[in-house]
């Protein structure tokens, strides 16, 4: 009688490892707090630079520029396109959305002449007329910069136009005031009598209303976005059950 030989028990399966926690969200959660924190900061300083301006208003509510002298041997002086867009026309040209105020004094001794008007209609106005555009204007330190538009014809008096939007001439300080609009605009300052030699002091001002309530609405979205950022930092950082 033959004895069976005792079997050894089967080797137990090998223990799968515990899966691991994937660090992708938690690096999608720092990316998001980063750009958030961005932001925020951003935002701080728009509002913060509204409330200063705002705090620099005149007793009309305008804040300005200084007065500096703008010169040219042509006949005038005119801006490049000032292209205003996406302003509603149910609030266009009310003065409670925002107002644009030129001054002119003329340094030379002649009437001054001050004006706005579509930039299509002041292009054909000083069509073969030598004239300076102004291109680029800096003020600290301040600084102008022109391109020359030739020219051989004298224009016509800038006051007997039927173009400017806003206008005003005559001695010593002259001032306009406009409301925004949408479409592409040029201010032109000129003799009044449409002769050539330019040479005055101007000073540019806006007067926007709501200037304050736009700066404490960018400081609390600010918060907002800041403290997002911190939710989703803590999110990050939290360590996994």
């Amino acid at each position: 009688m033959s004895t069976l030989a005792p079997t050894s028990p089967p080797p137990a399966p090998p223990t799968p490892p515990s899966p691991r926690r994937s660090t992708a969200p938690r690096v999608v959660a720092f990316v998001a707090a980063g750009l958030l924190a961005l932001l925020g900061i951003g935002m701080f300083a728009a509002g913060g630079a509204a409330l200063w301006a705002d705090s620099k208003k005149d007793d009309q509510g305008y804040v300005s520029t200084a007065k500096h002298g703008f010169t040219s041997r042509g006949y005038a002086i005119a801006t490049d396109d000032l292209d205003v867009n996406g302003v509603p026309s149910s609030i266009a040209g009310d003065a409670s959305y925002g107002r644009i105020r030129v001054q002119a004094t003329p340094r030379n001794g002649k009437p001054v002449f001050v004006g706005i008007a579509r930039a299509d209609a002041v292009s054909a106005y000083l069509r073969h007329t030598p004239h300076s555009v102004v291109t680029d204007v800096s003020y600290d330190p301040f600084r102008v910069d022109y391109r020359a538009q030739p020219g051989t014809e004298k224009p016509f008096s800038p006051g007997a136009q039927r173009i400017w939007a806003a206008s005003s001439e005559g001695s010593g300080r002259q001032s306009i005031t406009w409301n925004i609009r949408s479409g592409r605009w040029s201010v032109v300052v000129m003799n009044a009598d449409g002769s050539r030699g330019i040479d005055a002091g101007v000073r540019a001002g806006a007067r926007i209303p709501i200037l304050d309530a736009i700066g404490w609405g960018a400081i609390g979205i600010g918060f907002v976005m800041l403290a997002g950022a911190g939710g989703l930092t803590a999110m990050a950082l939290r360590r996994p059950r």
